[in-house]
């Protein structure tokens, strides 16, 4: 998988819901730059997602099945999850 140029990823965090725009436009700003590639990918693929995914994920309502996108979750909420 290629990585996107910051640009497109700051485009791509633009999102539906003002809840997920609130979560990902301070990470990648803040620490996008400096994650490992594979975390860039696994963030990538985040981005991927469906809105309402996201948020259930994001608000703890689900469990992200794919244990690489729920460690991401965690990362980009910058807490442990509940």
């Amino acid at each position: 998988m290629e990585l996107m140029n910051i640009a497109r990823v700051r485009w791509a965090c633009r999102r539906g819901m003002l809840e997920l725009d609130v979560l990902f436009q301070p990470f990648v700003e803040a620490h996008y730059q400096q994650l490992p590639d594979e975390d860039k990918q696994t963030f990538i693929r985040l981005l991927e997602c469906e809105d309402p995914e996201l948020f259930a994920w994001f608000m703890g309502h689900e469990q992200c099945p794919d244990a690489e996108l729920a460690a991401m979750v965690i990362k980009v909420r910058g807490r442990p999850a509940p």
